[in-house]
């Protein structure tokens, strides 16, 4: 018999703009610094039953910025500095691929890179989301398209990142100034 149960709720985040503060290409762990009340946020998140799910394209990699190492190096400071505010991640998604990457490896029109929602359904599948229950958080049109096609509930746009765009604005079910108001608005109705 199969299970019926609804899945889980998960807030998707974007991880430029939305968790650590915006810079171009991010790979360096001594440049890593979290958003003012990033940790406590997502601490609240998860304390009332969210999972939290890192969405994140990683072009650098495609372009030769910096190597998978060095994204792997940074995400592990990214979940260890989580950690000792008493934060797990559930799970960090990258794409690294681009159309026209300079690495050939990473040379394709995949289905991850956001807009598109590969990586948020490959989430949905391996943590058994409930897509229209759950929220994405980005600073981007193209997080919130992401979101929309995977069937997500909410879309909601921060400030705190890369400046919004009219068409942005329009995209959102709701603009914050940052993750910590996010949040708020994400528990107020939940």
């Amino acid at each position: 018999m199969a299970d019926s149960s609804p899945g889980a709720r998960a807030v998707f985040l974007d991880r430029d703009g939305v968790i650590n503060v915006e810079r171009d290409y991010l790979y360096r762990v001594e440049d890593f610094e979290f958003l003012p009340g990033v940790p406590q946020a997502l601490r609240q998140l998860q304390a009332a039953g969210w999972k939290l799910v890192v969405v994140t394209n990683q072009s650098g990699i495609a372009r030769g910025y910096y190597g998978e190492a060095d994204y792997e190096r940074l995400t592990a400071h990214m979940r260890d500095a989580l950690q000792d505010h008493g934060v797990v991640l559930d799970a960090v998604l990258r794409c690294p691929h681009l159309p026209d990457a300079a690495i050939a490896e990473y040379r394709r029109l995949c289905d991850c890179r956001k807009p598109a929602p590969g990586m948020l359904l490959r989430a949905a599948a391996a943590l058994h989301l409930d897509l229209p229950a759950s929220v994405v958080v980005g600073d981007k049109g193209s997080d919130l398209e992401a979101g929309r096609a995977a069937g997500v509930g909410r879309c909601l746009l921060v400030r705190s990142g890369h400046p919004p765009t009219d068409r942005d604005v329009a995209l959102a079910d709701g603009v914050h100034d940052d993750l910590a108001r996010a949040a708020a608005a994400i528990l107020q109705h939940a």
